[in-house]
């Protein structure tokens, strides 16, 4: 039988383009519809949205801006589809600015902005921050004969949510009924985050009690914000609550629903349920990561379990978790506490070799941790090191050495110490160390 062969045309390569988007392999999308003209297949729009939206699944804003750009060169006028998947590739890249501007083109180009096109644009809108831009274009969504649906209304509490705005929220929440829109899991866990950010975990925890009301069951996410709220209000009992209650309800945990809780004991000071989470997290499936072992460190710290706090340190790397300059400022600060001043040391000495870069904290802990040890000469070293390091000591540094001085008798070295904090523009030493006036007559 004689071998057939098949040309391609212009739907061959669309199809293939659209496979290589699902398959996030823009690099192919666009090298396809680059030989496109030399096989003699001329693109149409099609051709192009396919490319745009390979690019905007593969975070390349830019390139999908450059080839929305190139089609009317190529006599291919952009459809809704090649704008919405534009939009989206700025909103995805954090350009909001570029996302605005390619909806109020669209009109010039006789494309007709629909309500993908604008949830694009209110959500590029928040995670720029900029929750006014995104009420607006909500507002004037009616206007241009586009009815705003759950993904419009949820994207712009989200960027009210991120505004510190909770009453704007909470008041789209109310609002959507009104307009025929129900509210759904994403809709809810927004203002339940809200909440969270403006301190109001009574109103968090109603609005979770009432989402069964809507015929919306809560989600890990609804669950975890309310969790996060009940943190931030020192509720850490009602935080176990939740957090025991998730299973019962058939939501499984996350990390973030953890995290919270054990952010919650650790500002309860409770040391051992913080533990006790921390280890429960595997058993559930929920791998713990920095933010768990740091609400665990501190938890250790404010308990004054110095020992635990190395334990945990020690334990990150282990499964592969790396820590950070806060966890090991938190250990530094419990060995502080329980006068390990040559374990503080050795703490900040090891963070450069974890390839660490230890910041302001670290070297107040450590400068704290000598001040209690009664080790002037190096309390005054570590305030010495650190410009040589590129950290500015500030009053919580000078502070501990001068007090480190202070007790040891060393008043010609804390004259000077009060002399060096003055030169740096800091007033308020007269609060931090009783006694300076004496000194300074």
């Amino acid at each position: 039988m004689p071998a057939r062969t098949v040309d391609p045309n212009v739907i061959s390569y669309s199809a293939c383009m659209s496979a290589c988007e699902k398959g996030l392999q823009w690099q192919l999308a666009v090298g396809l519809l680059s030989t496109m003209p030399s096989m003699r297949v001329i693109p149409n729009e099609f051709s192009y949205s396919a490319a745009i939206s390979a690019c905007e699944k593969g975070g390349q804003w830019q390139a999908a801006l450059v080839i929305l750009c190139e089609m009317p060169s190529m006599r291919v006028t952009p459809n809704d589809i090649s704008y919405n998947a534009a939009i989206s590739a700025c909103e995805k890249g954090g350009q909001w600015q570029m996302a605005l501007g390619l909806l109020s083109a669209m009109p010039e180009m006789a494309v007709v902005a629909d309500a993908i096109s604008y949830n694009s644009a209110i959500s590029a809108c928040e995670k720029g921050g900029q929750w006014p831009l995104a009420l607006c274009l909500l507002d004037r969504m009616p206007q241009m004969q586009v009815l705003p649906d759950e993904i419009s209304y949820s994207a712009c509490m989200s960027a009210c949510e991120k505004g510190f705005q909770w009453q704007l929220a909470l008041s789209l929440l109310a609002d959507m009924p009104q307009r025929r829109v129900f509210p759904n899991e994403v809709s809810f866990s927004a203002a339940i985050s809200a909440c969270e950010k403006g301190g109001r975990w009574q109103m968090a925890l109603s609005l979770l009690d009432s989402m069964p009301r809507m015929a919306v069951m809560p989600n890990e996410f609804s669950f975890s914000a309310a969790i996060s709220a009940c943190e931030k209000g020192g509720q850490w009992q009602l935080a176990l609550s939740l957090l025991i209650d998730m299973p019962r309800r058939s939501v499984r945990p996350n990390e973030v629903s953890y995290n919270a809780a054990i952010s919650a004991c650790e500002k309860g000071g409770s040391w051992e349920l913080a533990l006790g989470l921390l280890q429960e997290m595997p058993r559930m499936s929920c791998a713990p990561d920095e933010i768990s072992y740091n609400a665990a460190i501190s938890a250790c710290e404010n308990g004054g379990r110095w020992q635990l706090s190395l334990s945990l340190l020690d334990q990150m790397s282990g499964v592969r978790v790396w820590p950070s300059a806060f966890s090991y400022g938190a250990c530094m600060s419990a060995c502080e506490r329980g006068g390990q001043w040559q374990t503080a040391l050795s703490l900040l000495s090891e963070m450069p070799r974890k390839m660490v870069a230890p910041d302001v904290i670290s070297y107040n802990s450590a400068a704290r941790a000598c001040e209690k040890g009664g080790q002037w000469q190096l309390a005054v070293s570590l305030l010495e090191q650190m410009p040589n390091e590129g950290v500015d000591p500030d009053d919580v540094t000078y502070s501990a050495a001068i007090g480190a001085c202070r007790e040891a008798g060393q008043f010609q070295v804390t004259v000077s110490l009060i002399d060096g904090f003055k030169s740096n523009a800091i007033d308020s030493l007269r609060f931090l160390i009783p006694g300076t006036d004496a000194l300074e007559s």
